[in-house]
């Protein structure tokens, strides 16, 4: 008897996927560098006394503007393929980065203009993730995008453990610009491997059809909103447990971010193998994972607990994104991926932001406990109305085998309840 073949196998020997995930796994490292670069170089140029301000403007300026991109830009690219999407995206990164690299050589970059720069890069980002996920729904069977989406999970988490400590070690031997041009060169790769897809432009919806979502995959959207809000305190009270709880130093704070990523990685490479799994034990499980931290464990606990969250965390977007691959009508795919991407793209930074106040209040370990015990409670909620769903569409589902024929009904609506996957 034939061993059973790995999922990943006909992602990764498909000819097309084969000529694009070298260039999403670097520009993943190049990301991941950012992500240090990014902050470090608005501490550079913000003037004395102002850093923090600067600091939290670069930031926010590098993802929030693609909720608008999203939103204002449907009417001219929801018909557009999901390779010429994710290339424009690269493109317009590229660009964007590649000027502010120059400014900065000639400076002439003042802080205002080097967050402009930023929010530009973004403008396409939304559409960018939606074009990668298109791609796949475009060129794979529905049965292999859940191993696709992980396969390219997998290279986001890996590069979220390699970039950051990559990037500390270049802007020590240079300065954070040359970690930004390396970023730029990663885009600029990628928009080259996307050239080398052959497209077919998606047919166009009739008219100006409003983006719509299936009453499941508007649960899904609003299961994710929540999910990713109450994740964003933890950026704001994780790093003063370390500090003012654990009298510790950063070289703590970035271990259990180190542990978080190596479990996320293992995640991604697991996802592939949960083709039955609905989202809310993900969303259930990572909350029992951090509330370790909530409840004062020490590191040698902790540690281990967020490594386990990481491994949660990594399978929840692959699991949604097949959801919407599934159930969305190819020529509206886009557009729905690049709406859900707009709203859950500022559920972070509105968690973040209430954190700030809510340690102020509280404290960061009791802040930690309020937010692993509301997604425990998440979890709990999304069970209870994916079993009513799916008790729900029993009938449905007897009457539709007893009727001699007839329409099926929409996939968007027959989807049953929050979180199948």
């Amino acid at each position: 008897m034939r061993p059973r073949s790995s999922p990943y196998r006909p992602v990764l020997t498909h000819p097309v996927l084969r000529r694009v995930l070298p260039g999403i796994a670097i520009s993943a490292l190049g990301d991941g560098m950012s992500l240090v670069a990014v902050s470090w170089l608005a501490l550079q140029l913000a003037p004395a006394g102002q850093r923090g301000p600067w600091v939290a403007a670069a930031v926010a300026a590098y993802s929030l503007p693609s909720a608008l991109g999203g939103a204002v830009l449907g009417r001219y690219l929801r018909h557009r393929s999901g390779a010429q999407l994710a290339g424009w995206n690269a493109i317009l990164r590229a660009s964007a980065l590649a000027a502010i690299v120059l400014l900065f050589a000639a400076g002439a970059l003042p802080p205002a203009l080097y967050i402009g720069l930023l929010a530009v890069s973004s403008l396409l980002a939304a559409w960018g993730s939606a074009g990668r996920y298109t791609l796949i729904a475009e060129i794979l069977p529905p049965e292999h995008h859940l191993a696709a989406n992980g396969a390219l999970g997998t290279l986001a988490e890996a590069a979220a453990i390699a970039g950051p400590p990559l990037a500390g070690l270049l802007i020590g031997w240079t300065n954070a610009a040359v970690v930004l041009a390396i970023d730029a060169a990663s885009f600029a790769v990628l928009a080259l491997t996307y050239r080398l897809v052959p497209t077919t432009p998606a047919a166009a919806p009739a008219g100006r059809t409003p983006v719509r979502f299936g009453r499941a995959q508007l649960a899904l959207l609003a299961l994710s909103f929540v999910f990713f809000l109450l994740f964003g305190p933890f950026y704001v009270a994780l790093p003063l447990h370390v500090a003012d709880d654990l009298h510790a130093s950063a070289t703590l704070l970035g271990l259990y971010y180190t542990v978080f990523g190596i479990g996320a990685a293992a995640g991604g490479l697991a996802t592939a193998y949960l083709r039955r799994l609905p989202v809310w034990p993900v969303v259930l499980a990572f909350g029992v994972a951090v509330l370790p931290l909530g409840l004062g464990a020490p590191p040698a606990l902790s540690l281990p607990a967020f490594a386990l969250a990481g491994l949660c965390w990594a399978p929840y977007m692959p699991i949604v994104m097949a959801v919407f691959q599934r159930t969305t009508p190819p020529d509206r795919l886009s557009a729905v991926l690049a709406a859900f991407g707009s709203i859950t793209v500022i559920a972070v930074p509105v968690g973040t932001a209430v954190g700030g106040p809510l340690v102020t209040a509280v404290g960061p370990e009791r802040t930690l406990l309020v937010s692993a015990a509301s997604l425990i409670l998440l979890g709990g909620v999304a069970a209870l109305a994916d079993q009513a769903a799916k008790r729900a569409t029993r009938p449905i589902s007897s009457a539709t085998q007893t009727a001699p024929s007839g329409p099926t009904a929409s996939p968007c609506g027959s989807e049953p309840g929050v979180g199948s996957g």
